[in-house]
């Protein structure tokens, strides 16, 4: 069977089961509200946060939600998300469970806060003479 691409976020979650759907959309609506200012995108084949590059991405799985935020949301949050598995970069909400979303909306806002701070660094170096 050969896989079919989606472009927009909206065709992606009404690819998946009714219930499914609703923790996706849950999910959108969290990441939106935590970070307002954020673009939407597809990103890696599943909907990803863009705000002075990628924020955070989320996809549906049949028995997960999977939620993205890099190496560095996992590692500030490792004890709140304990009770799920996770990786290096991500971690897997069950489906079946409501899902955490005031962690989420946490998770989110440190990620605007090191993105948002990866830009102030970037200017104040440029601004910086050169030694010679």
């Amino acid at each position: 069977m050969k896989e079919t691409i989606v472009n927009d976020i909206d065709t992606y979650i009404a690819g998946f089961p009714k219930a499914t759907q609703q923790l996706l959309q849950q999910m959108r609506s969290t990441i939106q509200k935590a970070a307002p200012t954020a673009g939407e995108k597809m990103g890696y084949g599943i909907p990803t946060f863009t705000l002075y590059g990628n924020l955070v991405h989320f996809a549906g799985y049949k028995n997960h939600i999977g939620f993205y935020p890099g190496a560095g949301g996992i590692e500030k949050f490792r004890n709140e998300i304990a009770a799920y598995k996770s990786a290096k970069g991500s971690v897997q909400f069950p489906i079946g469970q409501p899902l955490p979303l005031a962690l989420v909306t946490k998770i989110v806002q440190f990620r605007v806060k090191q993105n948002e701070e990866k830009v102030i660094a970037k200017k104040s170096n440029k601004k910086m003479p050169k030694r010679t």
